[in-house]
């Protein structure tokens, strides 16, 4: 279910998001919405430059195997 949320903008943001919702043609609580996901998910996902360093760290990969594998057997233990 939606869920509604106040959001209090100064004069000169509301202006920003308004002009900018009218000339995309949607409301402005659709376009905080749709900026907002949008940039949860480039903070929140490696790009393709930083997947492929990853997968072509073979210390790293075999770190997280073991590590993965370590888990799967409940060894070690959880620092906080």
């Amino acid at each position: 279910m939606p869920k509604t949320i106040t959001l209090r903008l100064s004069d000169e943001s509301y202006e920003k998001f308004n002009r900018a919702a009218t000339e995309d043609n949607r409301s402005i609580a659709n376009l905080i919405e749709t900026l907002a996901l949008r940039k949860l998910e480039e903070e929140n996902l490696a790009d393709d430059f930083e997947m492929q360093e990853l997968f072509s760290n073979v210390r790293l990969l075999k770190k997280l195997e073991r590590g993965h594998g370590d888990a799967m057997m409940k060894k070690g233990r959880v620092v906080g």
